[in-house]
């Protein structure tokens, strides 16, 4: 199954209308427990894309859809009703966009992650998303099994991007001013070897392995790199170490 894509129009006729919707009778209710199952909210204003996100998820044991929303003030609205482990969220959506959204929403529960699934790649939608704190950034046109295990990735507090994505970000920080990095606390070797595997979409066990040191030893480098560098997640310490040219 694939995807639909989401550019202007491909939506249907409907595809402006505002929506929230409701698992089927027989699902998990609604802002109650699921155990062992990942509990996701699906934004996207296209009601065929949508249900094409909810179907993909569906295959899933381990996945489960508590609500859908048409617009980013609908996503806010189900997530504080329902309280999700994850929102996966679109950007461009009428009343209010994915990374206006993704900011209410984290601002309220912050023990929510979002992750973004869209179709834009501009790069002030991606520094948007991020700077909103969102966790993770996938394209539509990527592989189904990348986008259920970035979804798992970003549920269990991992940080994901598109490879194009993380090219993007190179790209831009790279064009940005050097010497910056002077005004923070050096980082040592061994943090900047984790936070280069991190910005590769690495998970903690990977880096482990890759690094041959413990798990317990590479989240200790972690924080370390996130209090130098003023950050508390992965994305935002990926993205200052390399606006700041540590990368």
């Amino acid at each position: 199954m694939t995807i639909p894509d989401d550019r202007p129009g491909a939506g249907g006729p409907d595809a402006g209308r505002p929506q929230v919707s409701q698992p089927q009778a027989g699902g998990p209710e609604v802002g109650g427990p699921a155990p062992g199952r990942i509990r996701i909210v699906v934004a996207d204003d296209h009601p065929i894309v949508r249900a094409g996100i909810v179907g993909l998820l569906e295959t899933s044991s381990d996945l489960a859809v508590v609500g859908e929303a048409a617009d980013g003030a609908q996503a806010v609205e189900l997530a504080r009703s329902t309280r999700p482990d994850l929102v996966l969220m679109d950007l461009r959506m009428p009343v209010v966009d994915g990374a206006a959204a993704t900011a209410g929403i984290l601002a309220e529960l912050p023990a929510t992650r979002v992750l973004v699934l869209t179709t834009y790649e501009d790069d002030d939608q991606i520094l948007g998303a991020i700077e909103a704190g969102a966790s993770g950034y996938l394209l539509k046109a990527a592989p189904q099994d990348e986008i259920l295990a970035g979804i798992r990735a970003v549920a269990s507090g991992e940080t994901v991007l598109a490879p194009s994505i993380a090219a993007k970000l190179v790209a831009r920080v790279r064009a940005g001013a050097p010497g910056a990095a002077a005004s923070v606390p050096a980082l040592s070797p061994r943090e900047l070897d984790v936070l280069r595997l991190v910005a590769q979409g690495r998970s903690n066990p990977e880096i482990a392995r890759a690094l041959f040191i413990g798990e317990a030893t590479v989240k200790t480098h972690l924080v370390h790199a996130f209090e130098k560098l003023g950050v508390s997640d992965r994305t935002h310490a990926v993205t200052r170490a390399m606006e700041l040219g540590l990368l």
